[in-house]
């Protein structure tokens, strides 16, 4: 694919603010679907540094209000955490039968 066509295709998801629902439904299929374990890996190293980038932005925040979407985000990454435990369970399940 070319580099302007995902570009593209990212921009027209920050204009009709897709992007969060879009999260949550991949996380719902990561529930339900089970993944192998490098992606399951790659999925726990970007969770570790989400986590990261909450702790620094919060740390870092003056006013409380710079930060409003704090609720959702906890709330996402939270979301991702349990489903990536669900998908480590799912795995583990498939490898044992």
């Amino acid at each position: 694919m070319d580099m302007t066509k995902i570009m593209s295709g990212l921009k027209f998801l920050a204009k009709a603010e897709l992007g969060a629902p879009l999260v949550v439904i991949l996380i719902l299929a990561m529930i339900m679907l089970p993944l192998p374990p490098f992606v399951l890996d790659f999925l726990f190293t970007f969770n570790i540094a989400f986590s990261l980038i909450i702790l620094l932005v919060v740390v870092y925040t003056l006013k409380p209000l710079e930060f409003a979407a704090f609720p959702s985000v906890i709330l996402l990454a939270t979301l991702l955490r349990l489903a990536l435990k669900r998908g480590v369970y799912a795995y583990c399940v498939v490898e044992w039968t």
